[in-house]
């Protein structure tokens, strides 16, 4: 009396006699001894884990949840289901180790900007070691790191303090560049000034200069009988006046006596005595 079991594409089955492993069947209707056998079917094809939630500590001693994300696919499914009594859980501590030890030698920065390298670094490290479980790790992935929530306030409150102080910074160098600006316009507006004033100075004095030499010119122009009656104008203006008293030397005395207008003049101050 024989049994029938059917044995899917990319599956193998492993056929036990009376408990103890005997051979391996392939993908398709297989026969086996019922009571005294039975088959077991073991997955060939690559195979999705999820590890969430994974503690680790960083070389600066801060702790980091991870989500790791792992394929792999059995290729030996004999040592798979008798050479270990989990090869899955076997396969999931050699990652979580190694994945211990390669964050520990990083910095917290470094780590969070570094999955990349990690997920290289860890592929590496796994290499071949599964391979006593009859596992292959096809590919492994650090879907997260996500620091603690007493270091992600710590870290959100540095981020705050460091915009803070830029803006700060900011500040501080628009006031300075402000009061620059208004300072350089008032030396400006000085400096304008004080050039107007300077040029305004130096045209009166100009005018003055000028004035004065006009006033030589005609001076050097004119001849003694010019001066002769502007004294005498002088002398008629004083006649009309309160002033009764002129001192003069003796020569201009008699020199303004011989011209009769001056003697007139002085004929009526002498009057007023």
């Amino acid at each position: 009396m024989f049994g029938l079991k059917t044995v899917h594409q990319n599956h193998v089955g492993l056929v036990e006699t009376l408990g103890k492993y005997s051979r391996e069947v392939s993908a398709g209707l297989n026969f086996y001894i019922p009571f005294f056998q039975r088959i077991q079917i073991v997955d060939l094809a690559m195979i999705p884990l999820s590890l969430q939630g994974y503690s680790v500590i960083t070389k600066d001693n801060a702790e980091v949840q991870t989500n790791v994300t792992l394929n792999y696919h059995i290729t030996d499914a004999r040592k798979f289901q008798y050479e270990n009594s989990n090869s899955v859980e076997s396969m999931i501590q050699l990652v979580r180790g190694h994945l211990r030890d390669i964050i520990g030698k990083l910095d917290l920065n470094e780590a969070l900007g570094s999955t990349s390298k990690i997920n290289a670094d860890l592929a590496t490290a796994i290499g071949d070691l599964t391979d006593t479980y009859g596992i292959k790790v096809d590919r492994v992935n650090i879907d997260e790191l996500k620091p603690s929530a007493s270091i992600t306030e710590s870290m959100e409150k540095q981020i705050r303090a460091d915009r803070e102080k830029t803006a700060a910074i900011a500040k501080a160098n628009g006031d300075a560049r402000s009061i620059e600006i208004e300072t350089k316009a008032r030396n400006e507006a000085t400096v304008s000034t004080a050039k107007a004033e300077a040029a305004a100075t130096i045209a009166r004095a100009d005018a003055k200069a000028y004035e004065i030499k006009k006033l030589n010119d005609t001076l050097a122009s004119v001849d003694n009988k010019y001066f002769t009656a502007q004294q005498i104008q002088a002398f008629a203006a004083l006649a009309g006046s309160a002033t009764n008293t002129v001192v003069m030397d003796k020569d201009s005395i008699g020199k303004y006596a011989d011209i009769p207008v001056t003697a007139k003049v002085m004929n009526q101050m002498v009057d007023k005595k």
